[in-house]
């Protein structure tokens, strides 16, 4: 049965969960700890790019390589890791990359070379995409169904609390201890959520439909891959005006860097507070979410791009940009959940994989735009980006069978 001919309402939730029968809150707390672990160590090196350069001799273009390898790597490992292991318990699946996590953060503190600090991040390339790859499975087989989208919510709260505090906390560390300990400090942080999942992570056997043959099923169906274009024009849209947020803010914005600062605290806070509404409204009002966080991270872009120098304005922008963007993993997850529940791995591998394509392709158009016409027309087309991709995604219905 395809995705696109079950009977299937997007607002009920219906995510198949054979084991364990109880709610495990504390096991979706330690997938919270350890994607807070792995989004933490992801993006250090762009925090810390001046001084790993001159560490390792390499220009910071060539040290900041040291990002997209980790982006490109976990694409590949997402789409292929439930694939190569079909059968291997997903409880111990989750622990050994948490392992790679940690070994990665380890070899980067002590790399001699510019090549070790680059395998080291392929470790934690494979770590990342495994790890998403298999969270809303995990995820969905660790509470009811009507409890998924409340539960990817505390999951992806390690990403905002990431991007809120650890991130700018690794800045700061790096200026007083040297860029090499704060990646020891990753590595303790991922032991940490690494012995909490030993502790309270249950069995989780493989279950539905698993191998490449699930995987090219699941490719086959036009409603997932609606999806998975809506994700990319969304996700993409979003890294496009993103990745260029501080020239954005000084040429658009007219802001120094303190005030670059309060920008990016606006929007670490709003996006906490967005993915904490996010899954109440997802269990509840699936299409509802679907329609709305797209859309305001959309508008809130074109509002940047057209809020000639107006300072409050960009502040308002940004405040809904991140409550827009910090919705959108939750809600887009949930969503894929729903959709295709009998193979929740093979559509996790494919948003994982789209989504970090997306970080990679939004960054490249984005600078293309900023270099060609400026800054403003990268928040002009992220922003037309989001909101087709919103538009996209509330336009998918499932046929009832028959």
């Amino acid at each position: 049965m395809t995705a696109e001919t079950a009977s299937l309402d997007l607002s009920s939730p219906t995510p198949t969960s054979t084991s364990p029968r109880k709610d495990s809150w504390a096991g979706v707390i330690s997938l919270g700890l350890g994607v807070f672990a792995l989004v933490m160590a992801e993006f250090l090196p762009a925090s810390l790019l001046t001084r790993v350069a001159s560490d390792l001799g390499v220009s910071e273009g060539v040290a900041g390589q040291s990002v997209s390898v980790t982006a490109i790597v976990a694409a590949i490992a997402g789409l292929t890791i439930p694939v190569l292991l079909p059968r291997v318990d997903r409880r111990h699946l989750m622990l050994g990359l948490g392992l790679l996590a940690v070994l990665s953060d380890l070899m980067v503190a002590i790399a001699p070379s510019y090549p070790v600090l680059l395998a080291a991040r392929v470790l934690l390339g494979i770590a990342l995409g495994g790890f998403w790859a298999l969270a809303i499975s995990v995820t969905a087989r660790l509470v009811s169904p009507e409890r998924l989208g409340r539960a990817m919510t505390v999951v992806n709260m390690g990403v905002s609390l990431a991007t809120v505090a650890a991130i700018p906390l690794g800045t700061w560390l790096g200026e007083v201890w040297g860029w090499r300990p704060v990646f020891l400090l990753a590595a303790g942080v991922g032991a940490v959520a690494l012995l909490a999942q030993l502790f309270v992570l249950p069995s989780i056997r493989a279950t539905g439909s698993v191998g490449f043959g699930a995987l090219f099923a699941t490719l086959r169906s036009r409603l997932i891959l609606l999806a998975l274009i809506a994700t990319g024009l969304v996700a993409g849209g979003h890294f496009a005006a993103f990745t260029y947020i501080r020239p954005a803010a000084t040429d658009v914005g007219g802001f120094d860097p303190a005030g670059l600062a309060v920008l990016l605290l606006v929007y670490g806070l709003a996006a906490f507070a967005g993915n904490l509404i996010a899954g109440p409204l997802v269990d509840k009002r699936m299409r509802v979410a679907a329609f709305v966080f797209p859309v305001v991270l959309g508008a809130a872009l074109l509002l940047f791009a057209f809020s000639g120098g107006n300072q409050a304005v960009v502040l308002v922008a940004v405040a809904l940009w991140g409550f827009g963007f910090g919705a959108v993993p939750t809600t887009l997850q949930t969503w894929m959940a729903r959709a295709e529940p009998s193979r929740l791995e093979s559509v996790g591998g494919l948003q994982a994989a789209t989504f970090q394509v997306s970080i990679a392709l939004g960054a490249v158009v984005g600078g293309v735009l900023v270099d060609g016409v400026g800054v403003g027309a990268a928040l002009l087309a992220g922003g037309l980006a989001a909101l087709a991709g919103g538009m996209l995604l509330t336009s998918l219905r499932m046929r009832p069978a028959g």
